[in-house]
């Protein structure tokens, strides 16, 4: 058996980070299945309410596309870039036509890997942070290989954010997309 390459770590370490907030919330976290997966969508997070502030809807779902980079990200108007590879990807998380909304979620890591987590007796740490942001509304690629997508710096996938977001979904609000 082989060890998993630097990218199936990262993205490992994208799913833990993203299944640490989602249980802290009290909501649950799948990952998704191969099907799912060949659709853009790597994970399912579902929450039931009620929430705070939040709607007549007690039970939301949220599909996630995953990254993980390494790469420093351009910050632009309180927005952090991203180069989000497959125009098709980019296509499937802007679309209107889904019945369950689609989120972004971009893990960023510190360069050195053995900054990535660290474990003592009393803590466990996992370095830098992931963004999300919704596609919802962007505007079509003119580009073959990918788009250079704007994560705002506000939205830190924490677990503010996490019950932000199924409040509002849970108000039948649509997340959309502002780029800088």
């Amino acid at each position: 058996m082989r060890p998993l390459s630097t990218n199936d770590i990262e993205s490992e370490l994208s799913y833990a980070y993203l299944h640490a907030v989602a249980s802290k919330v009290g909501a649950s976290c799948s990952i998704a299945n191969r099907s799912l997966d060949g659709n853009g969508i790597d994970a399912a997070i579902t929450g039931w309410g009620p929430f705070p502030g939040g709607g007549y809807l007690e039970e939301i779902t949220v599909h996630i596309q995953l990254k993980a980079t390494v790469s420093v990200p351009v910050e632009q108007n309180g927005h952090l870039s991203y180069f989000l590879s497959e125009t098709r990807r980019y296509d499937d998380l802007r679309a209107d036509t889904v019945s369950v909304p689609r989120i972004l979620v971009v893990l960023f890591l510190p360069a050195n890997a053995a900054d990535w987590l660290t474990i003592s007796p009393n803590e466990l740490i996992m370095k830098k942070c992931a963004h999300w942001t919704s596609l919802r509304g962007a505007g079509a690629s003119t580009n073959k290989t990918g788009e250079t997508v704007y994560l705002p710096t506000s939205q830190i996938l924490d677990t503010n954010n996490l019950t932000n977001i199924l409040t509002k979904l849970s108000r039948k609000e649509i997340l959309t997309y502002t780029k800088p």
